[in-house]
């Protein structure tokens, strides 16, 4: 079942090698396959046994558990900015998107709605989720990834669309007033939909709705709006951490296993989209085509965004205290 807890363990690794991977919150089930598929393929490369720890909750909330102590030797954030803010503060390399391929995103998703059977609404664009008296369902953006993603991809889809910024600011406002409660990650947001029934439509990423749709079948319906925004998922390794633990050999196996065939298949059967053309050929009838802009081409990137859009006293504060 899919359930929201904001599960944050802070714990060391129990023994040399063990790893504790802060993650964000709509990876539970990627990861809970992930763990021991790397676990046995380390096994066999190394003949050393070492365990997983895994901790979730939104982006932004993980990212600053780390930096008030929790042992991670890994991080597998849903944007890059999660990790600049550790890299500020002297726990990973400055240059950590260079450690890995692919700016350090071995996977990516993008936001999608989830709507009620039949869709009565009949909700098709960023735009009509701004339609008066319409109940949308989104993470705080402050706290969560996945929240910031549907702000920026809302804003983003008007000027894409040849749109001004006055407009885009109108559409992100007319939508956030239609937020009847701002869970603090994306599976709370999900059972705030999904179980407490609340909403006409979740915004969220691509791979959490289809686990909706698998759990849940013909209750819902996933519709892919004409443009969205690319939410990649950039991973580190801690370096404070491992330095301290002794574990950067295996941390780094296990970002690293992301990117192999066999985690790249399991990226995407749970609905993330991969990198490997191999595994894109193979489940490809999981991924409708979606013309996708990235951060960098709407907002100038991640730090251009957070300053304007999602620091105290910015855009998101000005337009979700209008709503008071």
């Amino acid at each position: 079942m899919l359930v929201a807890t904001s599960l944050s363990l802070c714990v060391s690794a129990h023994a040399a090698g063990d790893i504790l991977n802060a993650s964000y919150d709509v990876t539970r089930e990627l990861f809970k396959e992930i763990n021991p598929a790397f676990v046995a393929d380390w096994k066999k490369k190394s003949g050393e046994s070492i365990s997983i720890n895994q901790s979730h909750g939104g982006s932004s909330k993980q990212a600053r558990s780390v930096i008030d102590g929790m042992e991670a030797s890994v991080v597998t954030m849903n944007q890059a900015n999660d990790i600049d803010i550790l890299a500020e503060k002297g726990l990973v390399p400055a240059d950590w998107n260079k450690a890995f391929p692919n700016g350090a995103a071995p996977f990516y998703s993008t936001m999608v709605f989830l709507t009620r059977k039949g869709n009565p609404k009949k909700l098709t664009s960023w735009e009509d989720l701004g339609k008066p008296g319409l109940k949308v369902i989104v993470p705080n953006p402050k706290t969560s990834g996945n929240g910031r993603y549907t702000y920026l991809a809302a804003w983003g889809s008007v000027i894409k669309s040849g749109g001004t910024e006055a407009q885009a600011r109108l559409l992100v406002d007319r939508l956030f007033k239609n937020v009847p409660v701002l869970d603090g990650g994306g599976r709370g947001a999900t059972t705030t939909f999904t179980q407490r029934e609340i909403g006409d439509v979740l915004v969220t990423f691509e791979n959490e709705v289809q686990l909706v749709r698998q759990e849940f079948g013909d209750n819902f319906e996933v519709v892919y709006p004409k443009i969205s925004i690319l939410a990649e998922s950039p991973v580190a390794v801690v370096d404070r951490v491992v330095n301290k633990l002794g574990n950067r050999k295996q941390a780094t196996a296990y970002l690293q296993f992301l990117y192999s065939e066999a985690g790249q298949e399991i990226v995407a059967k749970h609905f993330f989209r991969p990198r490997s053309e191999l595994a894109a050929k193979k489940y490809a009838a999981n991924f409708k085509p979606i013309s996708l802009f990235t951060v960098e081409d709407v907002f100038g990137g991640w730090k251009q965004a957070q300053k304007r859009h999602f620091d105290d006293g910015g855009e998101f504060d000005k337009i979700y205290q209008s709503k008071k």
